[in-house]
């Protein structure tokens, strides 16, 4: 089955969006940081737990979880604070 959109694995990382996860207290070392980023070709990197296994039993109905995808979780506060990087088009 084709899909309508590819991850493009030569993308590259552009640019954060919002705050690191040291400036927002939600990092326990090198070895634990959520992260958002934007690609140069305007995709979108999250960085955070994979809690795909958790979560596949208790999906909505019209959410779907292919086999090389993953539901990853951020903090709260991640996103918020990238809500001003993020364009409305």
């Amino acid at each position: 089955m084709e899909r309508g959109w590819e991850a493009d694995p030569a993308a590259s990382m552009r640019r954060r969006l919002g705050k690191s996860a040291k400036e927002l207290g939600q990092t326990g070392g090198r070895d634990s940081c959520p992260d958002i980023w934007e690609l140069d070709n305007g995709d979108i990197a999250v960085i955070g737990r994979d809690l795909t296994d958790v979560y596949a039993a208790r999906l909505p109905e019209d959410v779907t979880i292919y086999h090389d995808e993953r539901l990853v979780i951020i903090p709260r506060s991640m996103i918020i604070a990238a809500k001003s990087d993020i364009p409305d088009v």
